[in-house]
Order: structure tokens, then C-alpha cells, then sequence
């Protein structure tokens, strides 16, 4: 069994030992994933062919896995987020964004998984979102045992635009069906050696893949952390907080500059706080 600061790394199991630093509902909820079906005791959290049951309790959480090396990573924690708010807090900005969701942590998420759910999430609601990547599941997915796995391209690229219409893609299945023989798993993990410009330029060279859902992709699926996703609630952010802009390239060339290499932790706390009310 491994100790660490704010949690215990057990067989099948992790022990969450505060909430100060984690909130699942703050992490869940934040706009970064889909892939999660809320129960009577938590969540249940599902990447790749990998499933996690989330438990609350009084003083932290029970996060129960088979993988737990992988929940480790994906829930990304060793890294100091205590450290992060403090650097972020400098900015007044975000004293409240913090305050209001200082428990959301960036999921580490798989690559290819991410960049479709974010080709699919464009212009659509999480309801909606759910669904469809649900359908996926258990249309293609190898069948775990109590949940279905994420579908491997092999099985995705078999498939034609209308079987991605029939399951509530809308005109985003011929994206989808295009983007599919445009990259894979290994191509997408070459990318990684590009610095986070010219990656940008090449996820927004993909079909379904505009200059937010490239952002989105950089950071919660390659970890980028120079990056800054600029959609509704970012714009009226900006509008409140700076100055009415219509120019989202813009915002996010500013708001990337402003907080460089936290920008990504930076706009997470400002969507959460905004889209929630702030």
C-alpha cells in the first residue's frame, strides 16, 4: 500500500482523505467529460475499457477499480492543485471561481475517446452528449461484464454515416465517419511531440474540429495546460470581467497570454463558476 499527502493507494481501491483538493461533483460536472452516470452513493466514471464507482464520503471519497493505476493518473493525482490555486488566487479574478470550485481536478482522458466525444459535444447539450456516446457503448463497445467499453476505431471505421445518424449524432456523423480514416490512435499520440501551436493547427485541420473543440482536446486529452477553451460562457465572462469582445480567437490569444501555462486549470474554474451562476 503507498501513502501519499491527500490519499491512499490500495489493491482495488483509493482512498480519497480530504475534499479540499478533489470534489467529484466540481470535477464531473465542469464541462471536461461525458462519460459518467451519477448513482445513489456518487458516480460511476468510465474511460476506455475501464470503470470507476466513485463513493462519497463524510471526509473525502472511495474511488473503487480494478485499475487503480490508471484512476490514479487519470484523476490526476499527484499533482499539487493546492500549489496551482495559490499561483491563480494572485489573479482577483479568480478568488471567487476558486472558492466556488476549488475541488475540480483535470481529468487525464484517453486521446482518441476525447477528441470524439468533443467532435460530438459541438452545439449539443450533456443529455445529449450522453446519449449518443451511450449508443456507442453498447452498440460497439466490448461488453465488460456490467458496462460496455469505449469502441475501438476498428470497430468505429466500419461503420457508415448512417449508422452515426441513427444513433443522434445529426450532422455530425459525417464528421465523425470522415475523421475516423483521417486519424488513429498512434497518430494521434505522434502529435504529441508537436509543440501546442502547430498541435492546435493540425487537431483544427480535422473534420468536426474547430478552434474550441481543438482546445478542448489539447487539454483534457494531450494534458496541454497552455491553452484556454473559449465558448459562451467564456465570452460573457469576458464581457463582465475585461470588456465586450466578439472576437473568440482573441479572447483566447488574451486569456492564454494572462495566465500561460495555468491557463487551462484558469478556465476550468471560470466556466465552472460562470456557467453554475457566477
Amino acid at each position: 500500500m503507498e501513502i501519499f499527502v491527500n490519499y491512499i493507494k490500495e489493491n482495488d481501491r483509493i482512498l480519497i482523505c480530504d475534499k479540499s483538493d478533489f470534489n467529484i461533483d466540481d470535477t464531473l460536472l465542469c464541462g471536461q467529460i461525458f462519460s459518467y452516470q451519477k448513482t445513489l452513493e456518487g458516480y460511476d466514471v468510465f474511460s476506455k475499457d475501464k470503470r470507476a464507482i466513485v463513493i462519497k464520503k463524510e471526509n473525502g471519497y472511495e474511488i473503487i477499480t480494478k485499475d487503480v493505476d490508471y484512476f490514479e493518473n487519470f484523476f490526476d493525482l499527484k499533482t499539487d492543485y493546492a500549489s496551482i490555486k495559490r499561483e491563480l488566487e494572485k489573479h482577483p479574478i479568480l478568488k471567487k471561481p476558486i472558492a466556488y470550485g476549488g475541488g475540480i481536478r483535470i481529468l487525464r482522458q484517453d486521446l482518441f475517446e476525447t477528441l470524439l466525444s468533443f467532435i460530438i459535444s459541438a452545439n449539443n447539450n450533456i443529455k445529449r452528449i450522453q446519449l449518443i456516446l451511450n449508443r456507442l457503448r453498447e452498440s460497439l463497445g466490448e461488453n465488460m461484464g456490467d458496462f460496455h467499453a469505449f469502441p475501438t476505431r476498428e470497430r468505429l471505421i466500419a461503420k457508415d454515416v448512417d449508422f452515426f445518424k441513427a444513433i443522434g449524432a445529426g450532422y455530425r456523423a459525417d464528421y465523425l465517419y470522415k475523421v475516423l480514416r483521417e486519424v488513429d490512435e498512434e497518430k494521434l499520440k505522434r502529435l504529441n511531440a508537436l509543440p501546442t501551436d502547430a498541435l492546435r493547427k493540425e487537431l483544427i485541420a480535422l473534420s468536426g474540429v474547430g478552434p474550441k473543440v481543438a482546445d478542448c482536446v489539447l487539454l483534457f486529452g494531450y494534458g496541454r495546460k497552455d491553452v484556454f477553451p473559449v465558448d459562451t460562457w467564456i465570452a460573457k465572462m469576458y464581457a463582465k470581467f475585461y470588456q465586450p469582445l466578439s472576437n473568440r480567437e482573441e479572447i483566447r490569444r488574451r486569456l492564454t497570454s494572462e495566465f500561460g501555462e495555468l491557463a487551462g486549470y484558469a478556465q476550468q474554474y471560470l466556466f465552472y463558476y460562470m456557467r453554475e451562476g457566477g
